[in-house]
């Protein structure tokens, strides 16, 4: 008989936990919660202090029902799931369940599952923290009154099937708003003048700046003939040069956020994907004589800190790898204001596993975010990068051009790891000739070119994670679930990995902000996301927040279920009759869009997707028209409408043009500064401003 019995969350952990404590500890799973709110009804009293009632989950009776045979057993039980609010949560019901003294030293947490760390935090048990069990409880019954008082609200008026959550209704609202801005943007006209210039057989570039005196803006084609006139020959004078050193830091240790941000702009990997790899190299992969190793730290966490022994450990491996110049001599950034700093920031359990040295072992996933999180992490305790910079102003009559450059004098940092970006720019270094002022140089081209301001983009998944961070909405263990479900709603749909938000979702938005504008308003959410993090921290009681949030909200229920109309989405005819049954089609909103359906349903079952013409010829039959298409993970592709006759395919995108120089197929191609137009047949193309 094992004398202590060790409960976690999942059985990967069960195993290779158990392995490193030895034959008197027994360690079993939960499965994540044992119980939890019902989902068939609201189950939090309004009328009883908003007393939750907890019930067990379905299908986790006879888990539970093992987990109390084998605490009978034990001598001591040992609750140890995730070191956060869930966690601590997980652990109370727990221990409700199986009887466990809620005032004995039960709960054992740890940030990495690694030997050392495991035996480390078995030395140091603790009671159960009741400010993080109320700081989840305050925020699941918080949810829970807000999605099951608003979404049946939407099932009657609008359509069944619906939710409006606390967090997801502010993100939906952020996609709403910025493609409103997006419609109501009017593009103003300006324009450049660059010039390729040459000094001993060297090319650079340099843009227009303006005159001796000012910067100068040129807003049309008249501003710039003005300049062009003033410019005398191909010869331009060096007025000034001014050469500095700059330092540039590294960025500081993953964490959530940060993590799934640039998992995103790296490694084109979804919120959702993120934190499903994260979760395997936390809980352990299998690696040689160690067996089940935890490479990573906890993957759910605000902080940037990392431990003292983390960081002696990577400055000598940066020591002996790079040298001594390349270790940092400057203490951590601070933390934000905003976090909650619990645990440490996202890293490897050990800098001596390297990527390289795991790459055989890890899936080719695996093994890429594994190496974004260890070269984050090594290059945040690495020397700043140095950089020479250089400006030089170039003159010509009265016009003033200027040329930027940099060249790396020490990559520091850099060697190792750069941060990404959301704007695509070249990182390419503009290497400058010598220059000195008093020389001169030739202007070997002058090229005016139009342009137009943009639109703000649309929110990529990186993009929108970053805006819900820096407004204080929802926290580290939010952001992936968020996105997820105003997607699987129907409320959005992702267009070149960016939110659009369907029909379906502004018509939710525009009862929620009607009815419920509190839900909808960003500084109150924040303010709530401020006040329920005050539980945690001990310094109110979690049933007060609820009970002031709930007297206003209340009263907006009352008058939503009386005022609120019921709407409906009327079929529009789609101008074709169905070739099943003769009827007219019609097009449906369903949840992910517009679809054609029969008129005669249920009759007739026939559906079929929108078709969105090109108006481009198939190059390959010559007959059929090309259409936009979507494959089963819903990328949109390119094909031949008489397919499976023609099986003509494109990822991108046609123009109805040729190529004006073999008159082959052009298609729209997007690069890292945007869109280019490439042809199909040749080496023809052009960049798209």
């Amino acid at each position: 008989m094992s004398d202590f019995l060790v409960i976690v969350e999942s059985p990967a952990k069960a195993k290779t936990i158990e392995r490193y404590l030895g034959k008197k500890y027994k360690v079993r799973a939960s499965l994540g919660h044992l119980r939890d709110l019902p989902r068939s009804q609201m189950a939090v009293d309004v009328e009883n202090n908003f007393e939750p009632r907890y019930i067990t989950i379905r299908g986790k009776g006879p888990i539970l029902q093992d987990l109390k045979k084998e605490a009978k057993k034990a001598k001591k039980v040992f609750l140890a799931a995730d070191p956060d609010r869930e966690g601590e949560a997980i652990a109370w019901h727990l221990a409700n369940a199986l009887g466990v003294d809620l005032d004995s030293d039960c709960r054992v947490v740890f940030n990495e599952i690694t030997k050392d760390a495991i035996k480390e935090s078995f030395k140091q048990p603790r009671k159960i923290d009741m400010d993080l069990v109320d700081a989840q409880q305050a925020r699941r019954v918080l949810d829970r009154l807000v999605g099951y008082s608003i979404s049946p609200l939407l099932w009657k008026k609008v359509k069944k099937g619906l939710s409006a959550g606390r967090v997801q209704s502010v993100a939906l609202r952020l996609v709403i708003d910025r493609e409103n801005e997006i419609k109501e943007f009017e593009p103003e006209e300006y324009w450049s003048i660059t010039g390729e210039f040459e000094k001993a057989k060297k090319k650079f570039e340099a843009q227009f700046y303006g005159n001796a005196n000012e910067k100068m803006k040129l807003e049309n084609e008249d501003d710039v003939k003005a300049v062009m006139a003033t410019m005398k020959g191909k010869n331009f004078n060096v007025n000034r040069v001014v050469k500095k050193e700059r330092k540039r830091n590294p960025s500081p240790s993953f964490t959530t956020s940060s993590l799934q941000q640039e998992a995103a702009r790296k490694l084109n990997f979804r919120a959702k994907k993120t934190m499903m790899l994260a979760q395997q190299l936390y809980e352990g992969i299998a690696v040689g004589k160690e067996g089940i190793t935890g490479l990573i730290t906890y993957m759910r966490t605000d902080s940037t800190r990392i431990s003292d022994t983390a960081k002696q450990d990577t400055v000598r491996f940066i020591e002996e790898k790079y040298g001594s110049d390349y270790v940092t001599k400057t203490a951590a950034a601070k933390q934000s204001s905003k976090s909650q700093d619990a645990h440490e920031a996202v890293r490897p359990t050990s800098v001596m596993r390297t990527p390289e040295s795991l790459k055989s072992i890890l899936s080719r996933d695996l093994y890429r975010l594994y190496k974004l999180i260890w070269d984050r992490f090594v290059a945040s305790q690495m020397s700043p990068a140095v950089l020479d910079t250089v400006m030089a102003e170039l003159q010509n009559g009265e016009a003033v051009f200027r040329a930027n450059g940099s060249q790396v004098k020490f990559p520091g940092f850099m060697k190792v790891y750069v941060e990404g970006t959301d704007d695509k720019t070249d990182d390419k270094d503009n290497i400058l000739p010598e220059m000195e002022e008093g020389d001169k140089v030739k202007a070997v081209a002058i090229e005016p070119k139009q342009h137009f301001t943009q639109p703000p983009p649309r929110f990529t998944e990186a993009r929108l994670v970053r805006t819900l961070e820096e407004l204080g909405i929802g926290r580290p263990s939010t952001y992936a679930p968020t996105l997820d479900t105003i997607q699987k709603r129907g409320y959005v749909t992702l267009d070149a990995k960016r939110f659009i938000p369907t029909e379906l979702g502004e018509i939710v938005h525009s009862l929620v902000l009607e009815f419920f504008p509190d839900i909808l308003n960003i500084e109150f959410t924040a303010k709530m996301e401020h006040d329920l993090d005050s539980v945690e921290d001990g310094d109110v009681e979690w049933k007060s927040i609820i009970a002031e949030f709930f007297k206003d909200f209340e009263k907006d229920i009352e008058v939503a279920e009386n005022e609120m109309e019921k709407v409906q989405i009327k079929d529009e005819p789609a101008g074709e009759d169905c070739e099943h049954c003769g009827s007219p089609m019609v097009f449906k909103l369903g949840r992910y869009g517009k679809f054609m359906a029969c008129s005669n349903f249920p009759e007739c079952r026939n559906t079929k997707a929108i078709v969105k013409h090109t108006g481009v010829t198939c190059p390959t039959c010559k007959q059929g028209e090309i259409v936009e298409r979507k494959s089963k993970k819903k990328r949109i592709f390119y094909g031949c409408e008489r397919y499976p006759e023609c099986e003509f395919v494109s990822w991108d995108k046609p123009i109805e043009r040729p190529c004006p120089k073999c008159s082959s197929l052009l298609v729209e191609k997007k690069v890292k500064k945007g869109v280019q137009i490439n042809c199909v047949n040749c080496d023809y193309q052009e960049e798209v401003q």
